[in-house]
């Protein structure tokens, strides 16, 4: 458990009084601090060249440049720095071009802090994360996919570069439910170093560059089985 400000923070939101509430809030938390406030996009992007902060509280909607077009750029510049993208749109459009832009979380504004700074440290910890609501809208975007029955043996329904082992379908399940590779090893009660072998074998098997589109395709194809 992170005890000290080791997680450095960029919040970029054009709301003046949700970014203010936000930074109080999140300033509070003994593992992070706030290393600076963008009010939009092109003022994320040279924020986070100048101060290359760990993490960034992505808005989407807002002006001169729009976060999604932030996200894309400033991966582009600093692809160590996590993104989280933290907005009330659910349109199935910005949620697949945050992602492909980079995105490693899409969060609901409707969060609570507390969760919210547990998401941040799972992504830090190198997990990907999809709020429910959006992990519902990534299923219905493919016309008659649908949960695979509780209990029913889950049949991949392409073919890709090989078929996943039995623990391969178990890590891509915990990808999935956004464990990072240290909860996957402890789950699984493995070493991490395995542990990280496995998912990069996943993205391999799976023809994806990053854990991020391992768990969106796994949920488009219904390739697992979710948890609630």
């Amino acid at each position: 458990m992170i005890t000290e400000k080791t997680i450095k923070v960029l919040i970029a939101e054009d709301h003046e009084l949700a970014r203010y509430g936000l930074s109080m809030a999140i300033d509070e938390k003994p593992a992070f601090t706030v290393a600076g406030e963008a009010e939009n996009g092109a003022q994320a992007l040279e924020m986070a060249l100048d101060v290359k902060p760990d993490i960034i509280l992505m808005d989407i909607g807002m002006p001169v440049m729009d976060g999604i077009t932030a996200t894309l750029e400033i991966k582009r510049q600093l692809p160590e720095a996590k993104i989280l993208m933290l907005t009330s749109r659910k349109e199935e459009e910005e949620i697949y071009a945050s992602l492909a832009a980079g995105a490693d979380a899409y969060c609901m504004k409707d969060i609570k802090i507390d969760r919210l700074c547990q998401v941040m440290e799972m992504v830090m910890d190198g997990a990907i994360w999809l709020d429910p609501a959006i992990a519902r809208v990534v299923m219905q975007a493919v016309p008659g996919a649908k949960m695979p029955e509780p209990g029913k043996p889950i049949q991949a329904r392409k073919k890709y570069n090989t078929e996943l082992t039995d623990r391969e379908q178990e890590v891509l399940k915990l990808i999935v439910d956004g464990k990072s590779n240290k909860e996957i090893a402890q789950i699984l009660d493995v070493t991490t170093h395995t542990a990280k072998a496995h998912v990069c074998n996943i993205i391999q098997k799976l023809a994806v560059d990053d854990r991020t589109q391992v768990a969106v395709k796994a949920l488009k194809e219904g390739l697992v089985e979710q948890s609630g």
